[in-house]
């Protein structure tokens, strides 16, 4: 939990752990917990947590590039290298206040985040969650921690 959400008495947010990409829960069921995918991760945002691989965006991107997968002895990495997140800016975010930063657009390797005029201030953020393939190279760069990550919302069909 952050300072801030500490002071302002907001509850402790449950810690999900962010899996490699290709790695399915019955693969990281017979993850032997050897860290050879966090030795070879070109990032280093593969930590093991309860002896199983888990990502830190807070630490950088990820590649995509499929080291960790390589040099696994286990068959954890089995399905395709993709997320099934996608960022999400936060109200706190420094242009959404007031603020001149663009700096998780200026780090988007996918363009999904891009930023519109406003009058009487800085650019907002508008994040294209379907350009967005979720590498977490936006959360490291924020200088506020504004973005986090999010599950892709799903609409519901009304007949």
């Amino acid at each position: 939990m952050s300072r801030r959400r500490f002071l302002v008495g907001a509850r402790a947010e449950e810690h999900c752990p962010i899996a490699p990409p290709g790695a399915t829960p019955l693969g990281l069921a017979s993850c032997s917990g050897c860290g050879a995918c966090a030795e070879h991760c070109p990032t280093g945002i593969i930590r093991l947590v309860d002896r199983r691989p888990s990502l830190d965006f807070s630490a950088g991107e990820c590649l995509f590039c499929g080291k960790c997968a390589d040099a696994c002895p286990e068959p954890v990495f089995t399905g395709e290298r993709h997320f099934a997140h996608v960022a999400a800016i936060g109200s706190h975010c420094l242009a959404q206040n007031a603020v001149s930063c663009q700096s998780c657009g200026d780090v988007c390797p996918t363009a999904a985040i891009r930023f519109r005029p406003r009058l009487g201030g800085p650019f907002t953020p508008d994040l294209d969650a379907s350009a967005c393939n979720g590498c977490g190279a936006c959360i490291a760069i924020c200088p506020v921690s504004a973005i986090d990550i999010r599950q892709p919302s799903l609409e519901v069909a009304h007949a």
